[in-house]
Order: C-alpha cells, then sequence, then structure tokens
C-alpha cells in the first residue's frame, strides 16, 4: 500500500521531532521531510512532491498564512495547520481553515506527555487531509474577503414554526457552517452546533460566525436558553452539548467521556435533541471524517425530526454524511451552497402555507 508522503513545516526543530514521532506511529504515513521555515519548505515541496504538508502559522521570513496561500495558488496540497492555543492563534487559524487548509491541530504548551496527547490525532487527520477534496483558492473564502450575511430565497420573510435546529460538523466544518448559518434570517430557529475544534478555538470561531450572520451566535454556556435568533456552538474540549427541558428547551453542557473519540460530540449532541425535541428539530450533518453523528441524526428521524446530509459532491471530507446516509439516518441529501434553503424551508410557515 502506498503511504501518504508527509513534509513537516515549523520553525522548532523540537516540535517538528515531536510531529514526526507521531506520524511515525501509523504504517500507512510516511515523513519524506522536514523544513524550518517557507522558504526551505517552498523547495522540499517541489522536490519531494509530498501528498499532506503540515504548517506551523508563526514563522520567520514569512507567516504560515502568506505561506498557504502561495501553496493552494500555485501548487495545491492538502495541509493542516499546526497553532498555538492564544487568541491569535486561533484567528489564524481559522483564516487558514477559509483559505483551504483541510484541517487544524492545537500545538501543546507542557510537557511530552502532553505534546504526545495533543498530537495523538494528528495521523487520522494527515490521512483524511489527502483524500479531501481541495477547493481552489477563493472557490468559498478569498484572503480579505470576510464572509457577510447573505439573504437568500426565503430569508427575508422567514416566519418559523417553532423547531430547533442542529448542526454537526468536522473537517472542513469551519467553511461549511459559515456558508450556512450565513444564510440564515435574524429571526431563524435556535441552532445548537457541535463542531469538532481544538479548546480555545471556539470561542474564536463563534465570534467569526456572529460576524457573518443575521442571526447571534455564541459559544454555548450551561443552562442558557434556546431563543429565536440565536446560535449557540459547542465550547471545544472538555464538554459535550446538549438541550434539555420541555417546554423551554435549554442548552446543557456534561463533562463525560469522549464519544466516537470527541468531545464535543455530534452524537451527543443529536441524541439529546431527538429524546427532548423529537418531531420538534431539523438535524443536519456536514461535512467530516469518521462517524461521529450518524447515529444520532438516526434517531432523530426515528423521533420524527426532518434530516439532511450534505452531499458528496461538496464535502471536504465525506465520511460523517457517508455514514449518516448508509444507515438510513438522513432523509435526503443537499450540497452546501443549498443546505441553509433546504433546512429553512422545512420550518418557514411562510414556505409550508405557500404549499
Amino acid at each position: 500500500m502506498k503511504r501518504i508522503r508527509t513534509l513537516i513545516v515549523d520553525d522548532s526543530a523540537t516540535m517538528r521531532g515531536l510531529i514526526s514521532a507521531a506520524l511515525q506511529q501509523d504504517p500507512e504515513i510516511e515523513v519524506v521531510g522536514q523544513a524550518g521555515d517557507p522558504l526551505e519548505a517552498r523547495e522540499a515541496i517541489k522536490s519531494l512532491n509530498p501528498d499532506v504538508v503540515t504548517l506551523d502559522i508563526e514563522m520567520p521570513n514569512m507567516n504560515g498564512l502568506d505561506f498557504l496561500e502561495k501553496i493552494m495558488r500555485l501548487r495545491p496540497t492538502p495541509v493542516i495547520m499546526v497553532s498555538t492555543l492564544t487568541k491569535a492563534g486561533a484567528v489564524a487559524t481559522l483564516t487558514a481553515l477559509e483559505f483551504g487548509a483541510v484541517d487544524c491541530v492545537a500545538k501543546p504548551t507542557g510537557s511530552v506527555g502532553e505534546a504526545i496527547q495533543a498530537f495523538a490525532g494528528l495521523p487520522e487527520k494527515v490521512k483524511a487531509a489527502a483524500r479531501a477534496k481541495l477547493r481552489p483558492l477563493g472557490a468559498a473564502a478569498a484572503p480579505g474577503r470576510s464572509a457577510a450575511p447573505v439573504q437568500g430565497p426565503g430569508t427575508a420573510n422567514f416566519r418559523s414554526d417553532g423547531r430547533v435546529i442542529a448542526l454537526g460538523a468536522s473537517t472542513g466544518g469551519v467553511e461549511a457552517l459559515l456558508s450556512v448559518i450565513s444564510r440564515f434570517p435574524a429571526n431563524c430557529p435556535p441552532t445548537v452546533i457541535t463542531q469538532h475544534m481544538p479548546a480555545t478555538f471556539t470561542r474564536s470561531f463563534a465570534e467569526r460566525l456572529n460576524r457573518a450572520s443575521l442571526a447571534q451566535v455564541s459559544e454555548a454556556t450551561d443552562g442558557a436558553p434556546l431563543e429565536t435568533g440565536r446560535v449557540y456552538l459547542a465550547p471545544g474540549g472538555a464538554t459535550h452539548l446538549e438541550i434539555t427541558g420541555g417546554g423551554q428547551m435549554r442548552c446543557r453542557l456534561i463533562d463525560t467521556d469522549p464519544v466516537n473519540g470527541h468531545r464535543p460530540s455530534v452524537d451527543v449532541l443529536f441524541h439529546s435533541v431527538a429524546k427532548t425535541a423529537g418531531a420538534r428539530a431539523i438535524g443536519a450533518i456536514l461535512t467530516g471524517m469518521g462517524r461521529d453523528g450518524a447515529r444520532g441524526l438516526l434517531a432523530m428521524r426515528e423521533a420524527g425530526a426532518a434530516t439532511v446530509a450534505q452531499d458528496e459532491a461538496t464535502c471536504v471530507v465525506y465520511g460523517m454524511p457517508k455514514a449518516a446516509v448508509e444507515i438510513g439516518a438522513a432523509q435526503k441529501q443537499a450540497p452546501l451552497e443549498r443546505m441553509a434553503a433546504t433546512i429553512l424551508s422545512v420550518c418557514n410557515l411562510n414556505t409550508a402555507e405557500a404549499h
């Protein structure tokens, strides 16, 4: 079997060594080279032709974002960003994901043991990146162009029928969620989201979604009531997001073990929506690797909820939606550019009255 040829780009020799050690644990991955800055990396990409590049954001001679832009314009290659856990690092990483980076991993700040844990999921990310669909730079978001609210069909005259919306995403989810949420009206149904993302990144992502949307987007807090015009993003890392309650549904953050290797888990969110909201819900599973969310979406469908999966053609990684489709969890599939309209048409009283 052909191994995935990977180039590591980081100005820290220690960090390059830790990333290399993590990747070499997987027999399907071959580390073909290392580079300490973008100038070295440019020559290495030309000579080694790697399948995947791991790229540090903060480096001498040229920052990682500028170098990523050059890669995606001149020699499109799957890239995984390796970023610090600072707010600046989170913002830069989100920009990189909009530019076309496939995924991100948080750079450890402590012991070797912490580094081993931080990079434990990196081999799977590299393998997913090798299979990912690359978008031409500018196809979704280009440097200097921020996503902004989009007034689509059904947005201006939207009237909710009282349902709640639940969304789940992983690899490729930054672009996907920006596409969906930027098309939501200011009076959208209460919306809960689980996106696989490192802790500390989700707050910056919630702020990014908020700027792109007419609705109010924030990180979910324990006990927050689900309200019209509000979107709640699961905090990364330490807890799962559920919804609970009867007449007044609320967010609940629970500190339990990872599910499907993830915390927060899409399955945990979807199962709680199935139990709490039943037929008064819509579930959508977006691009991502693995199977997280498939069983939960099936539970939602069996409870009477409307369910949809992103189609293969528009997924960066057709893993989670594929798993949902295979077990009959999704009633339909929709391309990313139609996902918001598909979801909103189900719960728009004006649409129902027109038919």
